[in-house]
């Protein structure tokens, strides 16, 4: 697709999360959050999550990507929070397991930037 993630993030496979798998600690987060520089991290009920709006020409595009997201997914059996709308797609990933961000958000955003042509 047209932008290319910053990183290699987007090569890298996730791992199978556990209940007792990891949150990235604050120096992870500082580099990661560095190479997926579109994402902004919220904290919703004391869950940090990664969060970004893309913006679309008109609602069949922003559905055919977040279909595409969805089918990226699927293949890595790790899901996000997705919004549509005219014009526009969010898509939000945290492990829910852990209540918070593993390594694998990070790479699923740089996956999801990999799918996304601009408007």
């Amino acid at each position: 697709m047209n932008e290319a993630s910053q990183s290699n993030l987007s090569e890298e496979r996730c791992e199978a999360c556990r209940a007792d798998a990891p949150k990235v600690d604050d120096d992870e987060l500082e580099s990661l959050i560095t190479e997926i520089p579109n994402w902004s991290v919220e904290i919703r009920d004391g869950v940090m999550q990664l969060e970004r709006r893309f913006s679309f020409r008109n609602f069949a595009d922003a559905l055919a990507f977040t279909n595409r997201v969805g089918d990226i997914a699927e293949a890595e059996n790790h899901h996000p929070s997705i919004t549509v709308e005219w014009g526009a797609a969010t898509i939000t990933w945290w492990s829910h397991k852990i209540r918070g961000l593993h390594r694998n958000d990070f790479i699923m955003a740089a996956r999801t930037d990999d799918q996304y042509e601009p408007a």
